[in-house]
């Protein structure tokens, strides 16, 4: 039931049919009697301006969740940035100051995939990882990642120049990771990442050849689809462990909504699981 108290919480995308987060964030508040709920907003990217530069003045808008394409293209219209966002140069969550209206980005991409590995009993730890794709969700993922001691962290990005420009960067902070720029082939790796959209629609192309995958490695995705994508069932057929888009999403609605300022506690979001 909305009544004049609910608090919301917006998502941002182009195109958004395809979003969970709503759903998440929905039934999460719902388990814990919490008078919250979050609606998809569908901002085209010629009026994004007009949309964050108005914002700021509902006083019972929470924030905002940030997703495909806005991730980076969105940071010049925050007025404020976590040392997350600012270093991986990505939002996905925008808190609004309910009295000045100043708008706050902060990056959960990283701590989301994460929370949803550790919670599935994964690590990353002394892994040789493969992360495909260094956009918005893959930067924040990547320093997520760095800050775990992995074995070997290779980038891979259908432009070169972009994941030489992340490994230089995870350099500077990381000097002593073993980080190198790979070219899709996943043979030596543990552990392998989808960041990417692909995967996202039924005739998207496979984010690397499945072929290269080892058996015995984990397949993970960023990507969230009810019926899983192609990438996770190429890799069961070679063997592999995956890991789906899900556990990504919930891993980080607790510390988006949080950051927000709504208290929403793991264990609501778990049961959404059957945790």
């Amino acid at each position: 039931m909305i009544t004049g108290q609910t608090r919301l919480i917006g998502i941002v995308a182009d195109p958004i049919a395809h979003v969970k987060t709503p759903q998440v964030i929905n039934q999460s508040t719902a388990n814990q009697g919490l008078d919250v709920v979050c609606v998809p907003l569908h901002v085209h990217a010629e009026n994004l301006q007009k949309v964050l530069g108005g914002v700021g003045g509902f006083a019972n808008l929470q924030g905002l969740v940030v997703t495909i394409p806005y991730k980076e293209s969105i940071l010049e219209y925050c007025d404020d940035l976590t040392d997350i966002a600012r270093q991986v140069g990505s939002v996905n969550a925008i808190r609004i100051d309910p009295e000045t209206g100043r708008l706050t980005g902060g990056n959960f991409d990283g701590e989301g995939m994460l929370a949803g590995l550790h919670q599935q009993g994964h690590t990353v730890a002394g892994k040789r990882v493969l992360l495909v794709g260094t956009g918005g969700a893959g930067k924040s993922i990547a320093w997520s990642l760095a800050q775990q001691k992995p074995a070997r962290l290779a980038l891979y990005n259908r432009s070169p120049a972009r994941a030489q420009a992340l490994l230089e960067r995870l350099q500077k902070h990381f000097p002593e990771l073993d980080l190198v720029i790979s070219d899709g082939n996943a043979q030596d790796y543990d552990v392998v990442i989808n960041a990417t959209s692909l995967g996202l629609k039924d005739d998207d192309p496979l984010p690397l050849d499945p072929n290269t995958l080892q058996a015995g490695a984990l397949v993970c995705e960023a990507v969230m689809r009810a019926d899983g994508t192609a990438l996770l069932a190429a890799a069961r057929e070679r063997g592999c462990g995956t890991h789906p888009g899900q556990h990504m999403i919930y891993g980080q609605v607790v510390q988006i909504c949080r950051f927000l300022g709504v208290d929403l506690q793991p264990e609501h979001v778990a049961r959404i699981l059957g945790h």
